[in-house]
């Protein structure tokens, strides 16, 4: 139990220190190619900050552990938007100026509503998979050409400002591309075992691991990112890079995953952690959106409310849990 652990926590650090330098390498790389900073800012970082996500979910259902793999994506999904921009909000209000996050946010809401669908049946076939990777290069190409229509656009400065701050020669980028994906793939494997093996001993569903430790574990370059563009007044590059991560996740992470190893669903995942991801996507467009009246923006007061909320669901996970451990 003790290997397990530390195995969990050496896995964590790694995989955030290893995603922030695969992230690093991968956008400056893209900006020596020419790649608009836009596009850089969607794409790159918004997905690359997913990358342990997908690493850790890839992994486990390789090893035929689905509740860990769709645990790990729809949990993010919850901590991105609950916890993440929830805090964010209450150290300071997010106001939505970019028209491509008002784009972006229905297309969440309705890749959230497909994957409820595939997940009615209790299972995820590897045509399931393949729908989602199909969907998502869809989503990917109209990324591309925002990146390339967007010049004017708000998120466009707040981009372009993040990478002149971290100018990196190509060699170093390079190489830090490659590092960070070996890291990667050796502190997920060093995770998914650990995660494994605890819920195994505890005799608990291997979905509230992946739901909890390792969700929140994943969420942490997201959070890292929020928290330094808020330092910057970068609200539009925060809601880019949650909306990014949710898109990735949502189709990318599950996709693959479901393509290597189809998955069994349970029940609960569905009307529990599903329903809940809808309402928090739902209730991120209506903030980001704007209502009556109202330009988009998410203040201090609905900060706390998704603060709240994360602290409810994760305390109720907690109590499944200890009501599962069996008595010693």
């Amino acid at each position: 139990m003790i290997l397990a652990l530390l195995a969990i926590v050496a896995g964590l650090v790694l995989l955030v220190w290893s995603a922030d330098r695969f992230v690093d390498g991968a956008a400056a790389t893209a900006g020596h190619l020419g790649m608009p900073p836009l596009l850089i800012g969607m794409v790159v970082i918004g997905f690359g900050t997913s990358a342990p996500e997908l690493a850790v979910s890839v992994m486990a259902a390789a090893d035929g552990n689905p509740g860990l793999a769709l645990g790990n994506a729809y949990g993010s999904n919850i901590t991105n938007i609950a916890l993440i921009i929830g805090l964010v909000a209450l150290i300071s209000p997010i106001d939505v100026h970019s028209g491509i996050i008002r784009r972006e946010l229905p297309i969440l809401l309705g890749l959230t509503l497909l994957a409820g669908w595939q997940l009615i049946d209790g299972s995820l076939s590897r045509t399931d998979g393949w729908v989602l990777l199909a969907v998502f290069f869809a989503v990917m190409g109209w990324s591309v050409v925002q990146g390339i229509r967007g010049k004017d656009d708000a998120l466009t400065g707040q981009s372009e400002a993040e990478l002149l701050e971290q100018p990196m020669p190509l060699k170093r980028a390079v190489m830090w591309l490659i590092v960070g994906l070996l890291l990667l793939l050796v502190s997920s494997r060093l995770l998914v075992w650990g995660a494994v093996y605890i819920a195994q001993a505890l005799g608990v569903s291997d979905l509230i691991i992946g739901l909890t430790i390792v969700a929140i574990g994943t969420s942490l370059p997201e959070l890292a990112a929020g928290l330094a563009s808020v330092r910057k007044n970068e609200h539009d590059l925060i809601l880019g890079n949650i909306i990014g991560s949710g898109i990735f996740n949502t189709l990318a992470v599950v996709g693959i995953a479901a393509t290597i190893q189809p998955l069994a669903v349970e029940s609960v995942l569905l009307h529990r952690d599903w329903m809940l991801m809808a309402a928090l996507t739902l209730g991120l467009l209506i903030m980001g959106m704007g209502y009556r009246g109202r330009k988009g923006r998410i203040n201090r007061v609905e900060g706390a409310f998704l603060v709240a909320i994360y602290i409810g669901y994760t305390g109720y996970l907690a109590s499944t849990v200890i009501r599962q451990v069996p008595a010693m």
